[in-house]
């Protein structure tokens, strides 16, 4: 039995210890104009999120607040924290009302035009990223509506749009039934308008958005407050 012999080099490459990879978390932005862009996480410092040119994380929207969240190590993970927003953040769908802590693929949406995910140390980060033409887009301009890239035909009814219009604005936040009295009828009074006309325009909106989408839920309602509009 003959013994295979190394050359010099290849001996002494097995004989160095091979480098250890640093594995660092980071967020990977999942929906908006530069979608794929990784941002690194550092334990030794926070890193901010907002419209501000001076967030590590900038998000050039008017529904994203200057300085609109903060993600930061503490203990044995990274937290994410609302730095008391206009719209709010959101992790995996639920809004962030204090320091949330963070597990591997959780997803933080930052008003309703970016989500961005959280990739922990070690994870692989997604190889498939959302497409932009998924979820709903409006046009003010034009009073456009697409739904996954399908535009509205024939267009949303004035009162169906100023609807959805009211709920984009927030920007995941709720919309009270009175908000929403005064988004599509502001000619008329509280008094003037029943809960079941209200329920009954949310009830087509959903109606007309399902026509292009019908496996996802746009128009959440929150008992006993109202409506708050959730993007794909």
């Amino acid at each position: 039995m003959s013994t295979q012999v190394l050359p010099p080099s290849a001996e002494a490459e097995l004989s160095q210890p091979r480098p250890r990879t640093r594995e660092t978390a980071m967020l990977v932005l999942q929906r908006g104009a530069e979608a794929g862009r990784r941002w690194p996480l550092d334990r030794s410092r926070p890193l901010t999120i907002g419209r501000s040119e001076e967030c590590d994380v900038s998000l050039p929207d008017r529904q994203v607040s200057r300085y609109h969240a903060r993600i930061a190590w503490q203990g044995e993970g990274y937290w994410v924290e609302d730095l008391g927003s206009k719209n709010g953040t959101h992790v995996n769908g639920q809004e962030v009302s204090e320091p949330t802590p963070l597990q591997d693929g959780d997803e933080i949406q930052i008003a309703l035009r970016f989500k961005l995910a959280f990739v922990d140390a070690g994870a692989t980060a997604p190889l498939t990223l959302n497409n932009d033409n998924q979820g709903l887009r409006l046009d003010k301009e034009t009073r456009q509506v697409w739904i996954n890239g399908i535009l509205a035909d024939p267009p949303l009814s004035l009162h169906q749009y100023r609807l959805l219009e009211a709920l984009w604005d927030s920007g995941g936040s709720v919309v009270t039934r009175e908000q929403i009295i005064q988004a599509v009828w502001p000619e008329a009074s509280s008094e003037g308008v029943s809960e079941q006309a209200i329920d009954a325009l949310v009830r087509r909106l959903r109606e007309r958005i399902a026509e292009a989408d019908d496996e996802f839920r746009y128009i959440i309602t929150v008992r006993g407050h109202g409506f708050r509009l959730e993007n794909r």
